[in-house]
């Protein structure tokens, strides 16, 4: 993997750059669909491509793990040919979902042992076999094995958990260096900078993370529950000492306002559930703000979803229709807002993009991010 930095915004810390992988390239500032299962939800991998325009998408190691399982995985040659999608790839390494699934779940130093959410079989994720399974899935960036401390978390807490991330980090490096990609692809890894909404932790966690010299890193442990402004505290700070030359990857964020703070503070990439999420729930983001399009005031409104959209497969339907599919329970309502979000989403960053490539970011990013937040 490579990656070029174009530009640095003069106002901000914000960047536009070119990752290379051996599937494709990807433009920065980028937002990435989710695709837990393979699959993003209610969209098919045509839609991504030529209506969303996504240019890399995500897969989950403890889904895909549990189902097709990796001997499925495996004969298809990889996630890649087993769904179509001929783009580049990440894979989450699961330690969100041992962060969510805190019921059910041991953490020691050896690694994680948890039940299945489908049938309860228990099994152990190590730095070892997340790396093992993440060959295996195919991913072109793989993600390593960590801990994501709750919020709020004692600060005692989030340090142990920190120290096991970087030991993780450690073992998982040292099982990259001892295998080789399952499919004759580079399959690049990021570690992960933990530390709760702790200043100095975060501050540790970033050096350590620094020091490993990966091509690219990521910062975890945000967007699960703290307020807005400690979610940019702690980023701007983890910034500030990750390497300008690697690109910086924020897990898990966030609402289109979220994702402009955060490419002012030097973060080149992004994912997030709530572009489908919400859209399946009838929540539309729009250039103008949000729209809840269940709300009956767009029973008879036969504007577009959003006549600033450049969405082909979305512009030619109404609110008034598109609310009528909600209310009569269709799933093709569900499609069109997942499509609709994730173009947005996609058409968001490409914009910011154009933006920090004039000089422009910082006081279009200003004029913005009130507007997106309005309640339609």
């Amino acid at each position: 993997m490579n990656f070029e930095l174009t530009t640095i915004d003069t106002n901000s810390k914000a960047r536009a750059g070119k990752i290379t992988t051996d599937h494709g390239e990807i433009l920065t500032p980028i937002f990435m669909p989710v695709g837990t299962v393979g699959s993003v939800k209610a969209v098919t991998q045509e839609q991504l491509k030529d209506a969303v325009k996504a240019q890399i998408i995500l897969g989950n190691t403890y889904h895909l793990y549990l189902r097709p399982g990796l001997e499925v995985l495996s004969a298809a040659g990889g996630l890649h040919k087993f769904n179509g999608w001929n783009r580049p790839i990440l894979t989450d390494s699961g330690g969100y979902q041992v962060f969510s699934l805190a019921a059910n779940r041991k953490i020691k130093e050896e690694g994680v042992v948890f039940q299945s959410h489908i049938d309860g079989s228990r099994h152990l994720f190590t730095p070892e076999n997340v790396m093992d399974i993440q060959r295996t899935i195919g991913a072109d960036i793989i993600m390593a094995f960590d801990e994501c401390p709750p919020y709020p978390s004692e600060y005692r807490y989030a340090r142990k958990s920190m120290d096991l991330t970087h030991r993780w980090l450690d073992r998982c490096i040292h099982r990259l260096k001892d295998t080789m990609p399952a499919y004759g692809h580079e399959q690049t890894l990021f570690p992960i900078v933990q530390g709760s909404t702790y200043k100095d932790l975060r501050k540790a966690s970033a050096e350590y993370i620094a020091s490993r010299d990966c091509a690219g890193n990521a910062i975890g442990g945000l967007s699960v529950g703290e307020p807005e402004q400690e979610m940019y505290e702690m980023c701007g700070l983890v910034c500030e000492i990750l390497p300008e030359n690697k690109p910086r990857y924020l897990m898990g964020v966030g609402t289109p306002w979220n994702i402009l703070e955060n490419i002012a503070l030097g973060v080149d990439m992004f994912d997030c559930v709530m572009p489908t999420r919400n859209g399946r729930n009838g929540m539309l983001f729009t250039w103008n703000g949000v729209i809840n399009i269940k709300n009956k005031k767009w029973a008879t409104d036969f504007t577009p979803i959003d006549e600033n959209s450049e969405c082909f497969a979305t512009r030619d339907y109404t609110k008034a229709y598109i609310r009528h599919l909600f209310v009569a329970g269709e799933i093709l309502g569900m499609t069109l807002a997942s499509i609709h979000n994730l173009a947005f989403y996609l058409e968001l960053v490409t914009e910011a993009r154009k933006q920090i490539l004039a000089g422009t970011f910082a006081a279009w990013k200003n004029s913005m991010v009130n507007q997106l937040r309005t309640r339609l």
